[in-house]
Protein backbone atom coordinates (compact mmCIF):
# COMPACT_ATOMS: atom_id res chain seq x y z
CA UNK A 1 0.00 0.00 0.00
CA UNK A 2 1.57 3.00 -0.87
CA UNK A 3 1.89 5.77 1.89
CA UNK A 4 2.65 9.93 2.01
CA UNK A 5 5.20 11.38 4.12
CA UNK A 6 3.88 13.70 6.74
CA UNK A 7 6.77 16.41 7.33
CA UNK A 8 5.59 18.52 11.12
CA UNK A 9 6.46 21.98 11.41
CA UNK A 10 8.99 23.25 14.39
CA UNK A 11 9.93 26.57 15.15
CA UNK A 12 8.20 27.84 12.20
CA UNK A 13 4.80 27.67 13.97
CA UNK A 14 5.84 30.90 16.74
CA UNK A 15 6.59 33.01 14.04
CA UNK A 16 3.84 34.75 14.41
CA UNK A 17 2.70 37.64 11.41
CA UNK A 18 5.56 36.06 9.64
CA UNK A 19 5.21 32.30 10.17
CA UNK A 20 3.66 32.61 5.89
CA UNK A 21 7.53 33.39 4.43
CA UNK A 22 8.78 30.37 6.32
CA UNK A 23 6.28 27.89 5.41
CA UNK A 24 6.36 28.53 1.85
CA UNK A 25 10.16 28.89 1.83
CA UNK A 26 10.28 25.16 3.73
CA UNK A 27 7.16 23.87 0.81
CA UNK A 28 9.65 25.35 -1.97
CA UNK A 29 12.75 23.57 -0.10
CA UNK A 30 11.13 20.18 0.13
CA UNK A 31 9.43 20.54 -3.46
CA UNK A 32 13.23 20.95 -5.03
CA UNK A 33 14.91 18.59 -2.54
CA UNK A 34 12.54 15.89 -3.61
CA UNK A 35 12.23 16.75 -7.21
CA UNK A 36 14.83 13.46 -8.16
CA UNK A 37 13.22 10.79 -6.83
CA UNK A 38 9.73 11.07 -9.05
CA UNK A 39 6.40 13.35 -9.61
CA UNK A 40 4.69 14.19 -6.17
CA UNK A 41 1.89 16.09 -4.84
CA UNK A 42 3.45 18.54 -1.50
CA UNK A 43 1.53 20.61 -0.04
CA UNK A 44 0.53 22.16 3.65
CA UNK A 45 -2.20 20.98 5.72
CA UNK A 46 -2.60 22.13 9.22
CA UNK A 47 0.72 22.81 10.53
CA UNK A 48 2.04 19.86 8.19
CA UNK A 49 3.53 19.27 4.92
CA UNK A 50 2.16 16.25 3.09
CA UNK A 51 4.01 14.72 0.25
CA UNK A 52 2.08 12.12 -1.75
CA UNK A 53 3.42 10.21 -4.32
CA UNK A 54 2.27 11.17 -7.69
CA UNK A 55 2.64 7.89 -9.66
CA UNK A 56 3.92 4.68 -8.74
CA UNK A 57 7.54 5.66 -10.07
CA UNK A 58 8.31 7.54 -6.85
CA UNK A 59 11.28 6.53 -5.01
CA UNK A 60 9.69 6.65 -1.61
CA UNK A 61 12.26 5.53 0.40
CA UNK A 62 14.92 7.96 -1.15
CA UNK A 63 12.51 10.92 -0.48
CA UNK A 64 11.99 10.09 2.80
CA UNK A 65 15.67 10.07 3.54
CA UNK A 66 15.92 13.52 2.32
CA UNK A 67 13.25 14.68 3.82
CA UNK A 68 14.46 14.00 7.06
CA UNK A 69 17.82 16.28 6.35
CA UNK A 70 15.64 19.39 5.40
CA UNK A 71 15.74 21.96 7.87
CA UNK A 72 12.26 23.29 9.53
CA UNK A 73 11.01 19.57 10.02
CA UNK A 74 10.88 18.58 13.34
CA UNK A 75 9.28 15.05 12.84
CA UNK A 76 8.17 13.24 10.04
CA UNK A 77 6.65 10.15 9.76
CA UNK A 78 5.08 7.60 6.88
CA UNK A 79 1.35 7.68 6.38
CA UNK A 80 -1.11 5.73 5.05
CA UNK A 81 -3.95 7.41 3.64
CA UNK A 82 -7.56 5.95 4.56
CA UNK A 83 -11.32 7.40 3.98
CA UNK A 84 -12.13 9.48 6.36
CA UNK A 85 -15.03 7.54 8.36
CA UNK A 86 -14.21 4.82 11.42
CA UNK A 87 -14.77 2.03 9.19
CA UNK A 88 -12.53 2.66 6.84
CA UNK A 89 -10.29 3.96 9.12
CA UNK A 90 -10.10 0.54 11.65
CA UNK A 91 -10.43 -1.68 9.12
CA UNK A 92 -7.23 0.24 7.51
CA UNK A 93 -5.72 -0.38 11.21
CA UNK A 94 -6.12 -4.10 11.36
CA UNK A 95 -4.62 -4.31 7.53
CA UNK A 96 -1.96 -2.54 8.06
CA UNK A 97 -1.34 -3.44 11.89
CA UNK A 98 1.95 -5.73 11.17
CA UNK A 99 3.53 -2.80 8.97
CA UNK A 100 2.68 -0.16 11.78
CA UNK A 101 3.95 -1.95 14.49
CA UNK A 102 7.06 -3.08 12.92
CA UNK A 103 7.90 -6.32 15.06
CA UNK A 104 7.29 -4.18 18.13
CA UNK A 105 5.21 -6.39 21.30
CA UNK A 106 3.39 -2.91 22.66
CA UNK A 107 1.79 -0.11 21.32
CA UNK A 108 -0.53 2.58 22.26
CA UNK A 109 -2.55 4.78 19.40
CA UNK A 110 -3.08 8.16 19.22
CA UNK A 111 -5.83 10.51 17.30
CA UNK A 112 -5.39 14.17 16.30
CA UNK A 113 -8.74 15.76 14.83
CA UNK A 114 -7.69 18.91 12.55
CA UNK A 115 -11.60 18.69 11.67
CA UNK A 116 -13.56 19.13 14.51
CA UNK A 117 -16.91 18.16 12.87
CA UNK A 118 -15.74 14.40 12.90
CA UNK A 119 -18.37 12.58 14.75
CA UNK A 120 -16.06 11.25 17.49
CA UNK A 121 -13.27 12.61 19.82
CA UNK A 122 -9.69 12.22 20.21
CA UNK A 123 -9.92 9.30 22.81
CA UNK A 124 -12.22 7.78 21.22
CA UNK A 125 -10.57 7.57 17.81
CA UNK A 126 -7.73 5.93 19.32
CA UNK A 127 -9.89 3.58 21.82
CA UNK A 128 -11.58 2.10 18.30
CA UNK A 129 -8.37 2.24 16.43
CA UNK A 130 -6.35 0.69 19.18
CA UNK A 131 -9.02 -2.60 19.28
CA UNK A 132 -9.13 -3.23 16.16
CA UNK A 133 -5.46 -3.47 16.09
CA UNK A 134 -5.46 -6.28 19.07
CA UNK A 135 -8.06 -7.71 17.12
CA UNK A 136 -5.47 -8.27 13.85
CA UNK A 137 -2.56 -8.66 16.17
CA UNK A 138 -3.56 -10.64 19.71
CA UNK A 139 0.26 -10.89 20.52
CA UNK A 140 0.96 -7.85 21.10
CA UNK A 141 -0.48 -5.33 24.37
CA UNK A 142 -1.42 -2.12 24.77
CA UNK A 143 1.34 0.25 26.50
CA UNK A 144 0.18 3.74 27.18
CA UNK A 145 3.42 4.80 29.23
CA UNK A 146 6.48 3.06 27.58
CA UNK A 147 4.95 1.78 24.01
CA UNK A 148 7.40 0.55 21.38
CA UNK A 149 5.48 2.24 19.03
CA UNK A 150 2.95 5.27 18.79
CA UNK A 151 0.30 4.43 16.27
CA UNK A 152 -1.27 7.89 15.12
CA UNK A 153 -4.55 8.44 12.81
CA UNK A 154 -4.92 11.86 11.89
CA UNK A 155 -8.30 12.86 10.84
CA UNK A 156 -7.63 16.16 8.15
CA UNK A 157 -10.10 17.79 6.20
CA UNK A 158 -10.43 16.23 3.34
CA UNK A 159 -9.06 12.50 4.66
CA UNK A 160 -7.56 10.66 7.05
CA UNK A 161 -4.12 8.97 7.50
CA UNK A 162 -2.70 6.57 9.46
CA UNK A 163 1.19 6.07 10.66
CA UNK A 164 3.48 3.97 13.04
CA UNK A 165 5.34 6.33 14.64
CA UNK A 166 7.42 9.28 13.49
CA UNK A 167 11.02 10.25 13.59
CA UNK A 168 12.36 13.22 14.80
CA UNK A 169 13.50 15.57 12.14
CA UNK A 170 16.47 17.72 11.51
CA UNK A 171 14.57 20.71 13.23
CA UNK A 172 16.20 23.93 13.18
CA UNK A 173 14.78 27.15 10.54
CA UNK A 174 14.27 26.19 6.11
CA UNK A 175 17.77 27.26 4.67
CA UNK A 176 18.30 31.08 2.88
CA UNK A 177 15.77 32.04 5.52
CA UNK A 178 18.25 33.56 7.40
CA UNK A 179 20.61 34.83 4.37
CA UNK A 180 23.55 32.92 3.38
CA UNK A 181 27.31 32.61 4.53
CA UNK A 182 30.76 31.60 3.46
CA UNK A 183 32.02 28.02 5.42
CA UNK A 184 36.03 28.02 5.19
CA UNK A 185 35.65 24.18 5.19
CA UNK A 186 39.45 22.32 6.00
CA UNK A 187 39.01 18.45 6.31
CA UNK A 188 38.95 18.23 9.57
CA UNK A 189 36.50 17.24 12.30
CA UNK A 190 35.47 20.68 13.69
CA UNK A 191 34.65 22.92 10.63
CA UNK A 192 31.83 20.53 9.19
CA UNK A 193 30.06 20.71 12.23
CA UNK A 194 30.20 24.15 12.32
CA UNK A 195 28.73 24.48 8.93
CA UNK A 196 26.09 22.10 9.42
CA UNK A 197 25.02 24.42 12.94
CA UNK A 198 24.87 27.33 11.36
CA UNK A 199 22.87 25.89 8.05
CA UNK A 200 20.50 24.77 10.87
CA UNK A 201 19.80 28.31 11.79
CA UNK A 202 18.29 28.75 8.07
CA UNK A 203 21.71 29.84 6.16
CA UNK A 204 22.60 28.89 3.12
CA UNK A 205 26.39 28.02 3.28
CA UNK A 206 28.53 28.08 0.33
CA UNK A 207 32.42 26.67 1.19
CA UNK A 208 36.02 27.29 0.41
CA UNK A 209 38.70 24.97 0.88
CA UNK A 210 42.71 26.39 1.14
CA UNK A 211 44.78 24.06 -0.63
CA UNK A 212 48.58 23.87 -0.75
CA UNK A 213 49.61 21.88 -4.24
CA UNK A 214 51.75 19.96 -4.33
CA UNK A 215 52.54 19.90 -0.36
CA UNK A 216 49.24 18.31 -0.11
CA UNK A 217 47.32 16.17 -2.07
CA UNK A 218 44.34 15.38 -4.73
CA UNK A 219 43.09 12.85 -2.48
CA UNK A 220 43.16 15.19 0.22
CA UNK A 221 41.26 17.59 -2.28
CA UNK A 222 38.93 14.93 -2.88
CA UNK A 223 37.91 14.09 0.79
CA UNK A 224 37.11 17.63 1.23
CA UNK A 225 34.42 17.21 -1.98
CA UNK A 226 32.90 14.46 0.43
CA UNK A 227 32.37 16.44 2.76
CA UNK A 228 30.71 18.80 1.28
CA UNK A 229 28.51 16.59 -0.43
CA UNK A 230 27.40 15.85 2.82
CA UNK A 231 26.91 19.36 3.81
CA UNK A 232 24.91 19.32 0.24
CA UNK A 233 22.53 16.59 1.88
CA UNK A 234 21.19 19.38 4.59
CA UNK A 235 22.06 22.03 2.94
CA UNK A 236 21.19 21.55 -0.80
CA UNK A 237 23.82 22.00 -3.63
CA UNK A 238 26.70 23.99 -2.72
CA UNK A 239 28.89 26.49 -4.78
CA UNK A 240 32.64 24.98 -3.74
CA UNK A 241 35.52 27.41 -4.15
CA UNK A 242 38.81 26.41 -3.96
CA UNK A 243 41.80 28.58 -3.71
CA UNK A 244 45.88 27.72 -3.66
CA UNK A 245 47.71 29.33 -0.83
CA UNK A 246 51.39 27.52 -1.68
CA UNK A 247 52.49 30.71 -2.42
CA UNK A 248 51.79 32.69 0.44
CA UNK A 249 53.18 29.73 2.63
CA UNK A 250 56.44 30.05 0.75
CA UNK A 251 56.60 33.60 1.04
CA UNK A 252 56.08 32.93 4.90
CA UNK A 253 58.67 30.64 5.16
CA UNK A 254 60.89 33.06 3.02
CA UNK A 255 60.19 36.48 4.72
CA UNK A 256 58.41 35.71 8.28
CA UNK A 257 59.83 34.73 11.89
CA UNK A 258 58.53 30.80 11.92
CA UNK A 259 56.13 30.99 15.36
CA UNK A 260 53.78 33.70 13.71
CA UNK A 261 52.83 31.36 10.06
CA UNK A 262 49.21 30.05 11.36
CA UNK A 263 48.74 33.37 12.75
CA UNK A 264 49.67 34.99 9.40
CA UNK A 265 48.51 32.56 7.44
CA UNK A 266 45.25 32.68 8.94
CA UNK A 267 44.68 36.46 8.50
CA UNK A 268 45.50 35.96 4.41
CA UNK A 269 42.69 33.11 4.81
CA UNK A 270 40.08 35.59 5.90
CA UNK A 271 41.29 38.48 3.49
CA UNK A 272 40.16 36.29 0.65
CA UNK A 273 37.35 34.30 2.04
CA UNK A 274 35.98 38.19 2.47
CA UNK A 275 36.62 38.82 -0.94
CA UNK A 276 35.06 35.77 -2.08
CA UNK A 277 31.82 36.27 0.21
CA UNK A 278 31.53 39.83 -1.55
CA UNK A 279 31.26 38.55 -4.81
CA UNK A 280 29.10 35.74 -3.86
CA UNK A 281 26.97 37.58 -1.81
CA UNK A 282 28.02 36.02 1.58
CA UNK A 283 27.09 38.01 4.49
CA UNK A 284 29.41 36.16 7.10
CA UNK A 285 32.14 33.58 6.99
CA UNK A 286 31.77 30.65 9.22
CA UNK A 287 34.63 28.82 11.13
CA UNK A 288 35.32 25.53 12.80
CA UNK A 289 37.40 27.15 15.57
CA UNK A 290 37.15 26.50 19.05
CA UNK A 291 38.47 28.49 21.81
CA UNK A 292 41.62 27.04 23.01
CA UNK A 293 41.92 24.17 20.57
CA UNK A 294 45.21 25.06 18.64
CA UNK A 295 47.64 28.42 19.27
CA UNK A 296 45.71 30.25 16.37
CA UNK A 297 42.31 29.89 18.34
CA UNK A 298 42.83 31.59 21.48
CA UNK A 299 41.23 34.96 22.59
CA UNK A 300 44.46 36.88 21.39
CA UNK A 301 45.00 35.32 18.11
CA UNK A 302 41.14 35.09 17.23
CA UNK A 303 41.27 39.04 17.74
CA UNK A 304 44.10 39.37 15.67
CA UNK A 305 42.53 37.15 12.62
CA UNK A 306 39.08 39.08 13.13
CA UNK A 307 41.14 42.37 12.45
CA UNK A 308 41.53 41.91 8.92
CA UNK A 309 37.98 41.44 8.08
CA UNK A 310 35.03 43.42 8.34
CA UNK A 311 31.91 41.30 8.12
CA UNK A 312 30.91 38.99 10.91
CA UNK A 313 32.60 35.95 12.11
CA UNK A 314 30.37 32.91 13.13
CA UNK A 315 31.93 30.19 15.15
CA UNK A 316 29.28 28.12 16.64
CA UNK A 317 31.68 25.55 18.09
CA UNK A 318 33.11 27.90 19.98
CA UNK A 319 31.94 26.75 23.23
CA UNK A 320 32.50 23.02 22.76
CA UNK A 321 35.42 20.55 23.58
CA UNK A 322 36.57 18.16 21.25
CA UNK A 323 34.62 15.32 22.36
CA UNK A 324 31.39 16.97 22.09
CA UNK A 325 32.61 17.79 18.25
CA UNK A 326 32.90 14.76 17.11
CA UNK A 327 30.02 13.23 18.69
CA UNK A 328 27.91 16.05 16.61
CA UNK A 329 30.41 14.78 13.36
CA UNK A 330 29.37 11.33 14.12
CA UNK A 331 25.61 12.44 14.61
CA UNK A 332 25.58 14.10 11.05
CA UNK A 333 27.74 11.80 9.13
CA UNK A 334 31.09 13.72 8.62
CA UNK A 335 33.89 12.05 10.99
CA UNK A 336 34.00 9.01 9.06
CA UNK A 337 35.56 11.01 6.14
CA UNK A 338 36.91 13.83 8.39
CA UNK A 339 39.59 11.40 9.89
CA UNK A 340 40.82 10.07 6.91
CA UNK A 341 44.65 10.36 7.20
CA UNK A 342 45.10 13.27 4.64
CA UNK A 343 47.07 16.11 4.92
CA UNK A 344 45.65 20.17 4.74
CA UNK A 345 47.35 23.37 4.39
CA UNK A 346 47.37 24.13 7.67
CA UNK A 347 49.63 20.97 8.49
CA UNK A 348 52.01 22.30 6.30
CA UNK A 349 55.27 24.60 7.42
CA UNK A 350 53.83 23.84 11.31
CA UNK A 351 55.79 26.26 13.54
CA UNK A 352 57.60 24.26 15.89
CA UNK A 353 56.40 27.03 18.71
CA UNK A 354 53.45 29.11 17.24
CA UNK A 355 52.61 31.88 18.96
CA UNK A 356 49.51 32.00 21.36
CA UNK A 357 49.42 35.45 22.24
CA UNK A 358 50.55 37.77 19.20
CA UNK A 359 50.11 41.21 19.21
CA UNK A 360 48.54 43.05 16.30
CA UNK A 361 51.74 45.34 16.40
CA UNK A 362 53.90 42.48 15.88
CA UNK A 363 52.24 40.65 13.61
CA UNK A 364 51.52 44.30 11.43
CA UNK A 365 55.34 44.40 11.89
CA UNK A 366 55.65 40.66 9.96
CA UNK A 367 53.45 41.45 7.11
CA UNK A 368 55.45 44.74 6.41
CA UNK A 369 58.10 41.99 5.10
CA UNK A 370 55.15 40.72 2.69
CA UNK A 371 53.31 41.88 -0.97
CA UNK A 372 50.28 41.54 1.19
CA UNK A 373 48.01 42.86 -2.00
CA UNK A 374 49.88 41.07 -4.44
CA UNK A 375 49.50 37.33 -2.59
CA UNK A 376 45.80 37.88 -2.66
CA UNK A 377 45.55 38.72 -5.77
CA UNK A 378 47.53 35.90 -7.43
CA UNK A 379 45.85 33.25 -5.09
CA UNK A 380 42.13 34.99 -5.69
CA UNK A 381 42.84 35.34 -9.50
CA UNK A 382 43.21 31.37 -9.77
CA UNK A 383 40.41 30.94 -7.28
CA UNK A 384 38.46 27.66 -8.68
CA UNK A 385 34.45 26.61 -8.73
CA UNK A 386 32.29 24.06 -9.00
CA UNK A 387 28.48 23.13 -7.20
CA UNK A 388 28.46 20.02 -5.52
CA UNK A 389 25.15 17.84 -4.82
CA UNK A 390 24.68 15.22 -2.30
CA UNK A 391 25.58 11.80 -3.54
CA UNK A 392 22.68 10.67 -2.97
CA UNK A 393 21.40 12.57 -6.24
CA UNK A 394 24.01 11.29 -8.14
Amino acid sequence: MNYSILLKFGEITLKGANRAYFENTLLRQVRYRIKPFGKFNVFKSQSTICVEPADDGCDMDAAYETCKKIFGVIALCRAYETEKNMDAIEKTAAELAPVLLGGAKTFKADARRADKSFPLSSPEIAANVGGAILEACPHVKVDVHDPEVTVRVEIRDEKAFISGGQEKGAGGMPVTTNGKALLLLSGGIDSPVAGHMICRRGVKLEALHFESFPYTSEQALEKVRDLVRIIAGYNGAVCFHTVSVTEIQEALMKNCEEEYFTILLRRFMMRIAEKVAAERECGAIVTGESLGQVASQTIEALNVTNSTVSIPVFRPCIGLDKEEIITRARQIGTFETSVLPFEDCCTVFTPRHPKTKPTLENVLREEERLDIDGLISRAYEAKKQEWIKESLYE
